[in-house]
């Protein structure tokens, strides 16, 4: 019986070992990295509005409930102008809220030596720290340095400098100690429980963009990501723009692809594949085909749509043209859109895509659903006489 016993912890063991060990594995595996500086190609223009597009503005998302001591809701009495104006307010607030942090490249801790004053050497035994304190200085303004045993003044090191700016002008929600979450122990057990917004909004806080560690992290939470296939936790955040651009950079798109056919997303995913041609440089003409989506309805225009519609509904001021789009959940113009898109899809599945038979699948699956829908779009917008809109 004590054999038993001996050997049952032994087996108990032997499992604790292998999780861990597979857990480290992970978790110290190779990251992705980038291989040169991606802050020009981030900030462009048409990039940064088709990360804009990709990220999606579900008002509903943005504004949710968090847990808060104070969490209250307060009602005002408005007249139907001052509501579409308090519309327009609400998706602009929305917006600045879906601010994606900057995709910088790791910055080198070079040794930048000031004077050398043979003078003051042996005037210490300690080295010395000298931080500006002044009033009103940002962040990166502030200066930081440090006089060695030997004289010789020189910029103090990123950590050294981090630290003491914490010290004396702290940021809000900024450890001086780096959290335990980002432990490699812990910071799995956060992605094996996949809040990832929560982990890259703590890192967001409490590291510079162009620190390894930011780096090295974020790399981490996004393949942990790909893996899991749970891309909906970020969508609609700050921090999808920035995950989208990392796939496109290291051409792992298919996954996030596939999640965006599943969900149909089609025009997100035309603007995927566009960011992805524009990255590598692929000799596509996708231009013409970002050119044809400006005619459709933009995000903004979406998700004012969204917040008009359940005041219509009070108001019972929707026609039968918006019930059966709102029935259908497309119209006339978003299967003409769809036509577009599945079409640039399918170009890029069968000349670029890594996973091609499971993206052929996908898109033709949704193909017979978009079918089943049109037809029958048109059969009630005939039913009821209505024009169809192009």
């Amino acid at each position: 019986m004590h054999a038993v016993k001996q050997r049952h912890l032994l087996n108990s063991l032997r499992t604790l070992v292998l999780k861990t060990s597979v857990r480290n594995t992970s978790i110290k595996g190779v990251t992705l990295e980038y291989d040169k500086d991606p802050h020009p190609l981030f900030t462009d223009a048409e990039t940064q509005k088709l990360l804009k597009s990709l990220t999606q503005l579900q008002v509903e998302k943005v504004f949710r409930k968090a847990t808060m001591p104070k969490n209250t809701t307060e009602y005002k009495f408005m007249t139907t102008e001052e509501l579409e104006e308090e519309f327009v307010k609400t998706i602009e607030r929305a917006k600045s809220r879906l601010q994606m942090p900057p995709v910088v490249k790791v910055k080198e801790d070079t040794p930048r030596v000031i004077s050398e004053d043979k003078a003051l050497k042996g005037f210490s035994d300690t080295k010395y720290v000298i931080t500006d304190i002044s009033f009103g200085l940002k962040p990166i303004e502030r200066k930081v340095v440090v006089r060695e045993t030997d004289g010789t003044l020189r910029y103090a090191p990123m950590d050294v400098t981090k630290r003491m700016k914490q010290l004396y002008a702290p940021l809000a929600g900024r450890k001086i100690r780096t959290p335990k979450m980002f432990e490699d122990e812990h910071f799995q057990r956060c992605l094996d429980e996949h809040k990832y917004e929560f982990i890259l909004d703590r890192l967001v806080v409490q590291y510079e963009p162009y620190e390894t560690e930011y780096h090295r992290l974020c790399s981490k939470v996004y393949q942990h990501l790909n893996d899991t296939k749970e891309f909906d936790q970020l969508r609609s955040t700050r921090h999808f723009g920035p995950m989208a651009f990392f796939y496109a950079w290291h051409k792992c798109i298919d996954d996030l692809l596939y999640d965006m056919i599943r969900r149909d997303y089609l025009r997100n995913g035309a603007e995927l594949i566009a960011l992805y041609y524009k990255i590598h440089k692929v000799p596509e003409n996708y231009s013409v085909l970002l050119q044809k989506l400006e005619q459709y309805t933009s995000a903004d225009d979406i998700a004012l749509k969204a917040l008009r519609t359940p005041l219509k509904k009070a108001l019972e001021s929707g026609d039968i043209h918006d019930e059966i789009e709102s029935a259908i959940g497309k119209s006339a113009r978003d299967f003409e859109m769809d036509e577009l898109c599945l079409q640039f899809i399918e170009s890029f599945i069968s000349s670029h895509a890594l996973k091609k038979v499971q993206l052929e699948l996908a898109v033709q699956t949704l193909k017979e659903i978009n079918a089943e829908k049109k037809q029958l779009y048109e059969g009630l917008s005939k039913a009821h006489g209505v024009q169809q809109s192009n």
